[in-house]
């Protein structure tokens, strides 16, 4: 097949028409394509009056080579390129029976790491705190709807991990020369997700669809012989000459393990104080931290695309900002959710914490984004590795308090914080926060460096978004989520710096940030858990690990 670029129509365009402008770029008739399939859509609306939607595609064609060889194409056009996944690894035969690798957390790091490993015939056994998916998910809306918060089966913990009620972005930079993104992205698309994550340059799936898949993810775990065990915290890692012997789950369970990843996600606190006590190897990183900012989606798509607002094939738009405040710190938006809500994520009682959420549709009211300001080491009180988490801590309390008690979040115009007051009334922006909100200044709540940082950076953001800064416009505080505050140091094996068999992994152990990253991280755990079992695979692919 061949692969084309730069392909681009208006909104509105047929099937028809792509495949004429296709045929006119390769100088052939509509009749000589077998085939099309779309490799990437995005939409390139840098001029806002002529907003156009971009394709890559792969055709097969009478006679491939014949065009090929021509040199007068007006768009780029090669050989398709093979981007098939290839397993680095396969479990010896029946009769040797490898050691049970564990998997501790089931977001998209443990998740797809127990994919790959019972794809590749080892039969893992996962190990989550939480409940399985629509068990959770009632949990979370009872929290929503009443502030009764389980502090085992909340947005942090469960089935699917803190991913499941996102928008459930699956962008990422990572470089991706072994096409893991691409497996990833096709086990997701056979698990239930739209098939057109397979090609938008701005993928998501919704909170509303990812509960099912995940479902479907953990299906497929079992049906090629794995395990999963919910409800089912890792209490203590036993350790012994400097390698890992068993994980007890609470209750004094001891289930004997050689090799363990732990993929816990960044609110696992208990377990990175469980780590630390047992002196594995980590340390305090940089973070972030701020409040969630609404605005209605319609002033967003006007803002991105001008006239062609609430076009059907353009979607709910999207935004991504960045800034270096004066002080030099980073102030920029995280995790933007078109057409969401803002959510309760708290996973410990006497914390208040925000996120984002959007179904796949994209259709509320409202859009939402966190504006953050980094966080580094040197601003923390404490020492040692876990200062980080208490600082989070103490600002999430700080929030409860404000807010009074009873996880109702602290909410502000962002008129009155950008002239440093306290709100009393609302104007044309309603927050979307359950169980509530409280109206206050968010100063209190917020350390001041970070305060500044956003003022500054609200107002810059108007400048590429118009109306960003819009007295109307809500902040609701505090997100202290965005990633983990720590780092749990691993070499180039991927196991723990000083304690063989472990394998820290994924977002809660530093290295990952946001689904995708997540999940390939996951992916490269588990084939170097594979290999160190099996000592086998193509080499190219143990050299990129």
């Amino acid at each position: 097949m061949l692969r084309i670029g730069n392909i681009n129509l208006p909104p509105g365009h047929s099937d028809a028409n792509l495949r004429d402008a296709i045929a006119q770029a390769l100088g052939i008739g509509t009749s000589e394509l077998r085939s099309v399939r779309i490799r990437r859509q995005s939409i390139d609306a840098r001029r806002k009056q002529a907003i156009v939607l971009t394709y890559t595609v792969d055709v097969a064609t009478a006679n491939d080579e014949a065009i090929l060889s021509r040199t007068d194409h007006p768009v780029p056009v090669s050989w398709t390129p093979d981007e098939q996944y290839r397993f680095v690894a396969t479990a010896p035969a029946t009769g040797s029976d490898p050691a049970r690798p564990i998997i501790v957390g089931m977001g998209p790091c443990g998740l797809f790491a127990g994919l790959m490993l019972a794809r590749m015939g080892f039969r893992p056994l996962l190990l989550e705190r939480g409940k399985k998916a629509r068990e959770r998910a009632k949990d979370v809306y009872a929290f929503w709807k009443a502030g009764t918060l389980n502090e085992r089966s909340n947005v942090a913990f469960g089935e699917g991990g803190a991913g499941t009620f996102s928008d459930g972005k699956l962008t990422t930079r990572i470089k991706d020369r072994n096409h893991r993104c691409r497996w990833v992205l096709e086990e997701l698309a056979h698990a239930g997700a739209p098939e057109e994550i397979l090609y938008q340059a701005n993928p998501h799936i919704g909170t509303d669809i990812l509960i099912r898949v995940v479902e479907a993810l953990r299906k497929t775990i079992l049906s090629l012989g794995g395990e999963v065990r919910f409800e089912s915290r890792v209490e203590d890692i036993l350790i012994e000459g400097d390698a890992v012997r068993a994980v007890v789950l609470e209750g004094g369970e001891r289930i004997d393990a050689s090799q363990v990843m732990l993929a816990v996600g960044h609110s696992a606190r208990d377990t990175f104080s469980m780590l630390h006590r047992r002196c594995v190897t980590m340390e305090a990183k940089a973070f972030s931290i701020g409040a969630r900012i609404e605005h209605p989606q319609s002033w967003i798509d006007r803002a991105q695309f001008g006239s062609y607002a609430g076009h059907p094939d353009l979607g709910a738009a999207e935004y991504k900002l960045s800034h270096r405040a004066a002080d030099g710190r980073g102030v920029y938006t995280f995790c933007m959710c078109p057409g969401g809500e803002v959510m309760a994520a708290s996973s410990e009682a006497g914390g208040v914490v925000t996120n984002g959420m959007s179904r796949h549709a994209r259709v509320a009211e409202n859009a939402n984004a966190a504006v953050l300001v980094s966080v580094t080491p040197d601003d923390l009180d404490g020492t040692g590795p876990l200062a980080g988490v208490e600082f989070q801590r103490q600002w999430e309390q700080r929030a409860f308090e404000i807010g009074g008690r009873n996880y109702r979040a602290p909410v502000q115009r962002v008129g009155d914080f950008l002239e440093g007051k306290a709100t009393h009334t609302l104007g044309a922006v309603a927050p979307t926060y359950r169980p509530g909100v409280t109206y206050t200044d968010l100063a209190l709540c917020l350390p001041p460096y970070a305060i500044a940082a956003m003022r500054e950076g609200v107002q810059v953001f108007d400048r590429k978004i118009k109306g960003f800064a819009h007295p109307d416009a809500v902040l609701t505080g505090v997100e202290t989520r965005s990633s983990s505050p720590v780092r749990i140091l691993r070499g180039p094996s991927f196991e723990s710096v000083n304690v063989a068999g472990l394998y820290p992994a994924g977002e809660g152990a530093g290295y990952a940030g946001g689904i995708m990253s997540a999940a390939v991280d996951g992916v490269k755990v588990a084939e170097a858990i594979a290999q160190r079992q099996t000592d086998t695979g193509p080499a190219q692919n143990r050299a990129a690990l």
